[in-house]
């Protein structure tokens, strides 16, 4: 199925871009969550007003996403969550968590679409993250999570 990505979806593209992927992908996945729409002629015009967008929206420059991955590496980031004896979560850290937790330590304002967890986080302890600030820059964030 042919789709036109309307946000940054991680391995896929950029918002604006014409990708193909299996249907249920984008039927199941994609589209509910407002990451695409289907890929219609009519659509081509929305292209360009998606890219128009994103330019004014992204960090323009490596030299500022440089910046940006300064503060954010200079950050101490700290979670409180609630958690059982043997250290093990009730639940587990998400992408949004992690961006409150940016904020409230003093750190810049991140969107949580571009937080990579890799695997959930679901153990107290120092767990590391990465933040794609830039296509060719991302900081590395270093996360302690405690007991509430």
């Amino acid at each position: 199925m042919k789709i036109i990505l309307t946000h940054e979806v991680s391995g896929l593209g950029a918002a604006g871009d014409v990708v193909d992927v299996k249907d249920g992908y984008a039927r199941n996945y994609l589209i509910p969550r407002n990451f695409a729409i289907r890929w219609t002629k009519g659509g081509e015009k929305d292209v360009e007003q998606i890219r128009r967008a994103r330019k004014i929206h992204e960090i323009a420059t490596i030299e500022q996403a440089n910046e940006i991955k300064a503060r954010l590496e200079g950050v101490k980031v700290r979670l409180a969550v609630r958690s059982g004896d043997a250290g093990r979560l009730f639940g587990s850290v998400t992408q949004a968590d992690v961006a409150s937790a940016i904020k409230a330590s003093g750190g810049p304002d991140v969107d949580k679409r571009r937080i990579e967890l890799g695997s959930p986080i679901k153990t107290l302890g120092a767990h590391e993250t990465s933040v794609r600030l830039h296509p060719e820059v991302a900081a590395k964030v270093n996360i302690e999570v405690v007991a509430a």
